[in-house]
């Protein structure tokens, strides 16, 4: 892939970026040191955001002021608070592929849906757009003959690689997991402020990470990827000090032959993944016991480390160069996110955030079960500036959320999810 992005090199792979956090920042200087590829433009909603992310990565920033846009030199970027307005003028900006990384969920597929309306392959470092409005941006995509794919640097992204490799092997996937470091279902934006500080990232998205909303929602997409399923809401999730006791922590013969997601908490190497496969071949079985995978018929396979932006020029270039993704929501929604509370709440009282807020945390069910419940995903508590979903009874601490505990304002999430439910 280096080889033909170096073939590029005189006519680079433009790229749009919005939303210049820790992550964006980190992809705005990934794409501008990879060969073969140039920013076309980087947004943000604060101006200055943009402007110091542009300084970061050696760049004069343009600043785009929604009429003329200008000709650039190869030491310049252009910059904006208007992302929409950009990936409307798709033809004047030549733009190739956009790289979604905010925190937003509704407005986020509103900007993937204008880029993939301008022909523009999109590729989602936001989790959670990929989740809620995977079958809509991809129905679109088709139409357009473009790619929407998940990252290939985040957790889903890496275990969806590595299962493409090992069933590729011919190996049955009997558990894709994730290595969770650090677990509060009841962490707050202000619970976790200081930590979020430490790390550059805003609370809310600190929270998401922390009370394993985040981690739900990755596994949660490996299940739609691949028609997987937690063996019990919200996974098992078995403490342990390192990935290799994956292999005496679960009973992998109660899943029936049905691949399962689910994860570890608190083994090395953090920051890894694994997989587990199945492999009953008599032929095998001394090769994999000579190349140390054991005697089977279950082997593990881990990665001891994903590394977000790192990995985000794989997925534009795969997309772009190979007209290919790395994780699509193949099996449609086999998966979700549910709410539960994390305290008591009270009748009338206003959800301030869904994904990383001081209300809910997320747990992956299947759909089927969830549906039969009236169960509520948690996305659908996202709400607009003066505008959030308001409680309608009291929900003790731990309580499944359902619809009709809900009262929702008409906003933009709600439409674009009516709108997906009619495909």
């Amino acid at each position: 892939m280096l080889k033909q992005l170096r073939q590029r090199e005189d006519n680079p792979l433009r790229v749009g970026l919005v939303g210049l956090g820790a992550m964006g920042r980190g992809i705005a200087w990934q794409v501008n040191i990879t060969p073969g590829m140039v920013l076309g433009f980087i947004a943000d909603l604060d101006l200055e955001v943009a402007r110091d992310a542009a300084k970061l990565i050696g760049l004069e920033a343009v600043e785009f002021d929604g009429k003329e846009i200008p000709t650039l030199t190869e030491k310049q970027v252009l910059i904006s608070t208007d992302a929409l307005a950009l990936l409307k003028r798709a033809d004047e900006l030549k733009l190739d592929a956009f790289v979604e990384a905010t925190n937003a969920i509704a407005d986020a597929a509103e900007y993937c849906l204008a880029a993939i309306e301008g022909g523009m392959h999109v590729i989602l470092m936001n989790a959670e757009v990929d989740l809620v409005y995977g079958s809509l941006l991809n129905a679109e995509a088709d139409k357009k003959g473009v790619i929407v794919t998940s990252d290939a640097g985040d957790q889903h992204g890496v275990i969806m690689t590595m299962i493409d490799e090992i069933e590729m092997w011919g190996f049955d996937i009997v558990q894709a997991g994730n290595i969770k470091g650090f677990l509060d279902r009841y962490a707050t934006p202000d619970s976790i402020r200081y930590e979020a500080e430490k790390r550059n990232l805003s609370p809310v998205q600190c929270c998401a990470y922390t009370d394993g909303t985040k981690l739900n929602v990755e596994m949660a997409l490996i299940g739609n990827a691949t028609g997987m399923i937690p063996f019990v809401d919200g996974m098992e999730g078995p403490a342990c000090k390192d990935v290799s006791e994956v292999m005496g922590l679960f009973d992998f013969d109660a899943y029936e032959g049905k691949g399962r997601v689910d994860y570890i908490l608190g083994a090395e190497p953090g920051g890894g993944v694994y997989v587990v496969g199945r492999c009953d071949a008599e032929f095998q079985q001394p090769y994999l016991e000579y190349y140390k995978l054991g005697d089977g018929p279950y082997y593990l396979f881990s990665r001891p480390y994903h590394l977000c932006h790192l990995e985000t020029t794989r997925a534009i270039a795969k997309a772009c160069l190979n007209h290919q993704a790395i994780l699509v929501p193949d099996h449609g929604q086999v998966c979700d996110v549910y709410a539960y509370a994390k305290k008591d709440l009270k009748e009338g009282q206003e959800v301030e955030h869904s994904i990383g807020g001081a209300e809910c945390y997320g747990l992956v069910r299947t759909c089927k079960d969830a549906e039969a419940e009236q169960h509520l995903p948690i996305a659908f508590l996202e709400g607009e500036p003066g505008k959030h979903p308001t409680l309608k009874r009291d929900i003790a601490k731990d309580e499944m959320v359902k619809f009709e505990d809900v009262e929702f304002p008409d906003i933009l999430l709600h439409r674009l999810l009516k709108r997906q439910a009619e495909l």
